[in-house]
């Protein structure tokens, strides 16, 4: 992995909403949060020098455990909206995150939401990252 500065902060990511990404009532549908939580999730790792396809050559996979979204407003065709993510908890076993999806001009919440991970060998067994993969443990933990 490639050296970094510690950083205190986790940058949102901006996603420009498709029109692929509508349903038949013109608003962006509902399954697609779930998908820019996960590139908001995939951006803020990659901010703090963890790749995920790094991790799945190296055996470790992380499912999602749980996921969860509040839906507040609805988001259009062609707005741009910010997904800022947080990591909530991790104890190198488990990862807990939290998303908050705000509109990029007005700075309205549009949604809310959090997802729980874990981190497996590619048997499917459970692994410490902290006993297993320290570097990795590390770059999780200056997340927090």
């Amino acid at each position: 992995m490639q050296k970094m500065s510690i950083k205190n902060h986790i940058a949102p990511y901006i996603h420009h909403a498709k029109y692929y990404e509508t349903d038949q009532m013109g608003i962006i549908h509902h399954s697609n949060y779930i998908r820019w939580m996960e590139e908001a999730r995939m951006d803020a790792m990659s901010q703090f020098g963890i790749s995920y396809s790094n991790m799945e050559k190296n055996g470790i996979i992380s499912p999602v455990v749980s996921v969860s979204c509040e839906y507040k407003s609805m988001v259009h065709f062609d707005d741009i909206v910010q997904i800022q993510v947080n990591v909530t908890k991790y104890n190198g076993v488990r990862l807990d995150l939290a998303y908050k999806i705000t509109d990029n001009r007005t700075g309205e919440l549009r949604t809310k939401g959090t997802s729980t991970h874990c981190f497996l060998d590619k048997a499917g067994h459970v692994i410490s990252l902290k006993h297993d993969y320290p570097e990795i443990d590390e770059r999780f933990r200056q997340m927090l």
